[in-house]
C-alpha cells in the first residue's frame, strides 16, 4: 500500500540516545533540555528570530489569535486545511473568505482589499503546499488599514522566499510537526515571529499563562512539546536535506510524466521544499476515475484540500467560485523520501489510464 505521504523515521538506536537524555534526567515535560535544544537548533537552521515549540499545530493558530487580541473578522482563505478556519471560529472571531489564485492557489491579494470592513482585524493566509502567499502585497494591504498577518505555514517548513525563511513574514506564522510532514517530532508544531516584545505573550499563553510558579499574567492553555517529541525531532532534523533532495527528484519525475496536468505555479523568488505533489484534473468525474483506479492498484492519494472551506457546515456559506473548482479537481499524489521511481512510473501510467 501506497500513501500520500509516509513517516520518516530516523534510526531508532539515534532517537533512543537522545531520548536517553530526558531518561537520564527524569524529565519529560514541562520544556525540559531537550525542548530547549530543539528550539536552538530550529533557530539556527531556518535562520529565523524566535521559535516556540508546541505539542501540535493547530494550537499555534489559536495562540496567535489569542495573543495578537483579535476580534471580529479575519479575511482567509478557502483554500487550506480545515485547522485554519476551525481557529477562526474556535476564538470567537468570524471568517471572511477571499478566493484564491488559480495557478499559485495562495490567498488571491488582489481580492483582499475589497473585503475588509470596519470589523476587519487580521488577515490570515496560507502557504499552500509550502508555495508562499504573495508576502510583500499582503502586508503592504495590513499596513495601509493596521491588520495583524498571521501565516499557516504548515507545509513551509524549510521554504525561502527572496533569500529568508517564509517563518520571517507576517506578524506570526505557524507550523505544524505532524507525523506526515516533512520535518516532525511525531505530533507537534510551532509559533514563528520576529518581535522580540511579543515572546513573552505567546509564551505565558502557550503555557498556562504562568508568571513564574505562584502568579498568573493572562489566561494560557497548555501547549508545551514533550521532551518525547523534542527528541524525535533533534533525530530528523539532520535528515532534512535528504530528505528534501529526494522529494525534489520525485517531483521533477512527475512533472516530466505528467506534463499534460496543471500542477500549483511555485511563486517567483521561492527556495521550494516540495512538501506535496497536487495535480488538477479537467473534471471531478475525471478526478474520481483515476482516484478509484488508482486503490485498486493499492495506491491512496488524498483530494487535498477537499471541501473548500467556505462550505463548511458552521460557516454561512459565501460562494468561491476558483476555490470550489480547484477543490473539486485537485488531488496530491504520493511522494516520500524512500518512494520508488517504479512506483512513480506506475502511478502516472495509471493517472494516464
Amino acid at each position: 500500500m501506497t500513501n500520500v505521504t509516509k513517516t520518516f523515521l530516523p534510526p531508532l538506536d539515534e532517537y533512543n540516545q537522545i531520548l536517553k537524555q530526558a531518561w537520564d534526567a527524569g524529565w519529560i515535560t514541562n520544556r525540559g533540555t531537550l525542548v530547549l535544544k530543539l528550539e536552538r537548533e530550529l533557530k539556527d537552521f531556518l535562520n529565523v528570530s524566535n521559535v516556540i515549540a508546541l505539542t501540535n499545530g493547530t494550537l499555534p493558530l489559536q495562540i496567535a489569535i489569542k495573543a495578537l487580541k483579535l476580534s471580529g473578522e479575519i479575511i482567509t482563505t478557502p483554500f487550506s486545511y480545515v485547522a485554519t478556519t476551525s481557529s477562526i471560529v474556535w476564538e470567537g472571531c468570524e471568517p471572511v473568505f477571499v478566493d484564491i489564485h488559480p495557478e499559485f492557489l495562495t490567498i488571491d491579494e488582489s481580492r483582499i482589499e475589497e473585503a475588509i470592513t470596519p470589523k476587519t482585524t487580521a488577515i490570515l493566509a496560507t502557504h499552500v503546499f509550502g508555495n508562499p502567499c504573495a508576502v510583500e502585497e499582503i502586508q503592504t494591504i495590513a499596513g495601509k488599514y493596521g491588520l495583524k498577518v498571521i501565516y499557516d505555514a504548515a507545509h513551509a517548513f524549510g521554504v525561502t522566499f527572496k533569500g529568508k525563511s517564509i517563518f520571517e513574514y507576517g506578524d506570526v506564522s505557524t507550523c505544524s510537526f505532524h507525523a506526515t510532514k516533512l520535518f516532525h517530532t511525531g505530533e507537534g508544531g510551532a509559533l514563528f515571529f520576529r518581535d522580540d516584545q511579543m515572546y513573552e505573550t505567546y509564551f505565558y499563553h502557550h503555557n498556562f499563562g504562568h508568571k513564574g510558579k505562584e502568579d498568573f499574567q493572562g489566561v494560557g492553555i497548555n501547549a508545551k512539546m514533550s521532551e518525547l517529541q523534542a527528541a524525535m525531532g533533534l533525530a530528523v532534523l539532520p535528515y532534512v536535506p535528504s530528505l528534501i533532495d529526494s522529494r525534489i527528484k520525485i517531483v521533477k519525475h512527475y512533472h516530466q510524466e505528467l506534463s499534460q496536468f496543471n500542477s500549483i505555479k511555485i511563486r517567483e523568488g521561492t527556495k521550494w521544499n516540495c512538501s506535496y505533489f497536487p495535480i488538477l484534473f479537467e473534471s471531478e468525474a475525471q478526478l474520481i476515475e483515476s482516484m478509484k483506479r488508482l486503490n485498486g492498484k493499492g495506491i491512496y492519494p488524498r483530494r487535498y484540500f477537499y471541501p473548500s472551506l467556505n462550505k463548511l457546515s458552521y460557516i454561512n456559506y459565501d460562494p468561491m467560485f476558483v476555490s470550489e473548482d480547484i477543490a473539486s479537481r485537485i488531488l496530491c499524489l504520493p511522494i516520500a523520501h524512500d518512494l520508488d521511481m517504479t512506483v512513480v512510473d506506475n502511478i502516472c501510467k495509471w493517472i494516464k489510464g
